[in-house]
């Protein structure tokens, strides 16, 4: 399997910048001390989307997922995501409950992952299973074991860009969570 790497540029922003307001400027700096003062304590992750005033203070910079994947492997107390609500809460449910994972704008949403409440899903889901002759994996023993000869169930597959109680609700059912880079193999997996 070939694994890619992209490295995307960093930005630099000059403080003395007349681009920059005097409170940016001044919240800046107050960022960078407190960056300095906790160390290896915390640890910002930036998302591709946000602006440059933001992911300067990134330590990585990426999509959704490796950001997920770098906060889990983090020793950091405090974990901050630059990023949407689906992103904190995946990097939540991967890091340990020593740390504390925080959304600097808790107003920051996603449409995509706003498309789908779980209530509208477990409606769905229903009508799924009363229409068709396949059974919910929640009623086996272990719901992510293969099933047995003679038996199908509905399998769930949510995209990243969902949020936790879907993917929980996935998860329960002995689904999977797919990105857009293994969205094949998974529905491969999946029928």
């Amino acid at each position: 399997m070939i694994r890619m790497s992209i490295s995307l540029a960093m930005c630099a922003v000059d403080f003395s910048s007349t681009s920059m307001s005097a409170e940016d400027v001044a919240i800046a700096q107050h960022i960078t001390e407190l960056k300095n003062q906790l160390g290896d304590d915390l640890l910002i992750l930036g998302h591709h989307y946000q602006r440059d005033s933001i992911v300067m203070h990134a330590d990585f910079l990426g999509d959704s997922f490796m950001l997920s994947q770098k906060a889990a492997e983090s020793d950091a107390k405090y974990i901050i995501f630059c990023g949407v609500h689906f992103m904190a809460e995946s990097a939540d449910i991967l890091t340990s409950d020593e740390q504390v994972v925080m959304l600097p704008n808790l107003r920051a949403g996603c449409s995509m992952a706003d498309m789908a409440t779980l209530v509208d899903v477990e409606a769905a889901w229903h009508e799924m299973l009363e229409s068709t002759n396949l059974l919910d994996p929640i009623n086996k023993h272990d719901p992510a074991a293969i099933a047995e000869d003679g038996e199908s169930y509905l399998v769930p597959v949510t995209y990243m860009n969902s949020s936790a109680d879907l993917k929980d609700f996935v998860g329960r059912r002995g689904g999977i969570v797919c990105t857009s880079s293994n969205a094949e193999g998974i529905l491969q997996w999946a029928f």
